[in-house]
């Protein structure tokens, strides 16, 4: 009997009142595309870091993508990065996409986003950088 390869499972999600979805969707069916299991989680006031991280750990993903178009990305992300750590996902790793100033970049590599795609980035390149970061998983 041949055995099944796992296939990659990614998060995307957005922050709560960010309901700007076209470019996640866009990214969602890129991901499909290239083979990976998309579990997408819709924007709404009662989706915050908790609930992020409780869906990634309800569904067993590799990588959780977060989409923000509307301001604060260093404060969402280091808190979504907070709760990862305390329910013990420091394995999974957290990029990010959509209108973040560049002046920020730098700062959420600090607290820790594993990457950041901004508007125009290639779909091959973020497929690309998704497969390095979970590395064979």
């Amino acid at each position: 009997m041949a055995r099944k390869e796992k296939r990659t499972r990614v998060l995307l999600c957005k922050p709560p009142l960010d309901m700007h979805s076209r470019g996640i969707l866009v990214i969602a069916r890129a991901l499909r595309d290239a083979g990976m299991e998309v579990v997408y989680l819709e924007a709404s006031p009662n989706v915050g870091p908790g609930e992020i991280i409780e869906t990634a750990l309800q569904e067993g993903v590799d990588l959780i993508g977060v989409s923000i178009l509307s301001g604060s990305p260093v404060i969402i992300l280091s808190r979504l990065i907070a709760v990862r750590d305390q329910k013990g996902l420091t394995d999974v790793p957290v990029i990010a996409g959509g209108i973040i100033p560049q002046e920020e970049v730098d700062e959420l590599k600090k607290v820790g986003v594993a990457a950041t795609f901004t508007p125009g980035t290639y779909m091959e390149d973020i497929v690309k950088t998704i497969h390095q970061l979970i590395g064979g998983k």
